[in-house]
C-alpha cells in the first residue's frame, strides 16, 4: 500500500478510535475494548473498499456491512460519523435517552446501518440471506460480516457457515475479530473455538489469516478475497482488545466498561499524540 495512502488510513482509523471513547465516555457504558480492536477493519472497509454513499445511504448497489456483534456499535457509529452518514458531534448522544445512536445498531433510525444486530449469532445469518438475495438477483454487491471471537461459541454462526458454503456464496466476506477476550476473560477459559481457520475451512469456506492493525495485511485480503470464487470468504484477524489505549490494551476488564474521567482524558491525550505524530 501507498505510504501516503497508509498514512490516511491511520489517521482516520485514530479518528475513528477517539470516537470509541466519545461516545462510551459520555454515555457512561458501553463496550470500547471490541469496538478498539475492530477500528482499523471498519476504516480500511468504508474508506478504501466498499461501495458505499453517505448522501445516498439506501442505494441499491451499495455494499452491505453487518456488525454481527453488535455491542461494538461505538467502532461502526463512528466510522460511519467519520465518512459523512452524520455528525461526528452526535457521538456524545450515545446511550442517551431519544438519541437515534443506541447501544446495538438500529437499521431503521441509523443511516449506514444496514441490518439491527445485538444477540450474537445472528448478524451473520442476516448476512447470509443479503448474499443470497444478491445472488439470486445478480447483482454485484459484497456483503461483509464482522464476528466476535467470543461469538463463534453460538451454535447458529455454524449453521451460516454450513449454508454459505453450500449456496456458494462467494460474495459474502465474514471477518473473526480474534481478540482472544470476551466478558468473562480468555475465550482459551471460556469455551474455545480453536482452530478457528481450520473449523472454516472444514466448513468449506476459503480463510485468510491476518494482522488486524496492519493495513497491508488488510488490504491483501481483501483484495484476495475478491478474486475467491464458489466459496464464502472467512478473514481471521489477530487483534488487540483495546488497541490504541495503552491501559486498555488486551484487558478483558474493558470489554463492557466506559472511562471515567480521568481515564477519558488519558485515552484522549494518547489518541491526540499519535495523530500529531503521524502528523510529523
Amino acid at each position: 500500500m501507498d505510504a501516503v495512502l497508509k498514512k490516511e488510513l491511520e489517521v482516520l482509523a485514530t479518528k475513528v478510535r477517539m470516537g470509541v471513547i466519545e461516545a462510551t465516555y459520555n454515555a457512561k457504558s458501553g463496550h470500547p475494548g471490541g469496538s478498539l480492536s475492530i477500528a482499523d477493519t471498519l476504516t480500511y472497509l468504508y474508506f478504501r473498499r466498499m461501495n458505499v454513499d453517505p448522501k445516498n445511504p439506501k442505494k441499491a448497489d451499495r455494499d452491505r456491512l453487518v456488525l454481527s456483534k453488535g455491542h461494538t456499535s461505538p467502532a461502526l457509529y463512528s466510522v460511519l460519523a467519520n465518512r459523512g452518514y452524520f455528525p461526528v458531534d452526535e457521538l456524545k448522544t450515545f446511550r442517551h435517552i431519544d438519541s437515534r445512536l443506541q447501544g446495538h445498531p438500529e437499521m431503521k433510525k441509523i443511516p449506514g446501518v444496514d441490518m439491527t444486530t445485538g444477540s450474537l449469532g445472528q448478524g451473520i445469518s442476516a448476512a447470509c440471506g443479503m448474499a443470497l438475495s444478491g445472488k439470486l438477483s445478480n447483482e454485484a454487491y459484497k456483503v461483509y460480516a464482522i464476528l466476535g471471537d467470543g461469538e463463534l461459541q453460538e451454535g447458529q454462526v455454524w449453521e451460516a457457515a454450513m449454508f454459505a458454503a453450500h449456496m456458494q456464496l462467494d460474495n459474502l466476506v465474514a471477518v473473526v475479530d480474534n481478540n482472544n477476550l470476551q466478558i468473562d476473560g480468555k475465550i482459551t477459559e471460556v469455551c474455545s473455538p480453536y482452530p478457528i481457520d481450520e473449523k472454516f475451512e472444514a466448513f468449506g469456506w476459503h480463510v485468510i489469516n491476518i494482522n488486524a492493525h496492519n493495513f497491508d495485511e488488510i488490504e491483501n485480503a481483501f483484495f484476495e478475497a475478491e478474486k475467491v470464487a464458489g466459496k464464502p470468504v472467512a478473514i481471521i484477524q489477530k487483534s488487540i482488545k483495546g488497541k490504541g489505549i495503552s491501559f486498555m490494551e488486551d484487558k478483558a476488564a474493558w470489554h463492557g466498561t466506559a472511562p471515567n474521567e480521568e481515564q477519558y482524558n488519558q485515552a484522549m491525550a494518547e489518541l491526540q499524540a499519535h495523530l500529531e505524530e503521524l502528523d510529523k
